[in-house]
Parts: structure tokens; sequence; C-alpha cells
């Protein structure tokens, strides 16, 4: 199983980015997929999830209302589309695989490598 994050890259306070996580060897229809990031020097942190049911489930706070998850069955590939960027949300990016998002939260049974997000002028 490989979980491939990518889209990452610098983009300016207010910009948008779209984060990719692709996956070969599981179809990602039956799990949940969840997207994380870490800052330097901070604890990772959930930021949003879809369901295999495609419910959709924010961690907490970050992201609420400029963020958004989907999934394209076709392409077995989970989509976060940032809006509103701030430098806040610079960290990186991950994104991990479990039967549930609440087990996606607390562990993951599979994680892609990350994808640096950076949002400075």
């Amino acid at each position: 199983v490989q979980l491939q994050a990518s889209g990452g890259g610098l983009v300016q306070p207010g910009g948008s980015l779209r984060l990719s996580c692709a996956a070969s060897g599981l179809t990602l229809d039956y799990w949940a997929i969840g997207w994380f990031r870490q800052a330097p020097g901070k604890k990772r942190e959930g930021v949003l999830c879809i369901t295999s049911t495609g419910n959709k489930i924010y961690y907490g706070d970050p992201g609420q209302g400029r963020f958004a998850i989907s999934r394209d069955s076709a392409k077995n590939t989970v989509y976060l589309q940032m809006n509103s960027l701030k430098p806040e949300d610079t960290a990186v990016y991950y994104c991990a695989v479990d039967s549930t998002c609440l087990e996606t939260s607390r562990s993951g049974r599979y994680w892609g490598q990350g994808t640096q997000v950076t949002v400075s002028s």
C-alpha cells in the first residue's frame, strides 16, 4: 500500500492550493481518509476527513470554512482544497487512511509521505 501526497508549494496569503492523496494497493472508497498537518515545533493536528460513505468531518478548527475534502473514485485519489490560505496554515500536510476517521486520527493504518505548504508573501 502506498499513499502519495502532492500539490504543496509556496502560495501568497489569500491564495489557494489543492493537495492530492493518490493511493495504490487499496481502494480509497472503502476507507476513511484524513488530512493532517504539522508545523515546525508543533504537534500534528487533524484537518479534515472523509468517510467511506462520503461524510466529511472536520477534526477541529483548522480550515473550517476554508478547506474542503473530496474523493475521486475513478482516480483513487482524495483532494484537500485549501482556500483563503493564511501564514499559520504553513505546515507539512499528510494524508492517512484507516477504517474510520477516529481511527485515522488516533493512529492511521497507512500514511503518505507529506507535502510542504508554505503561505508567505
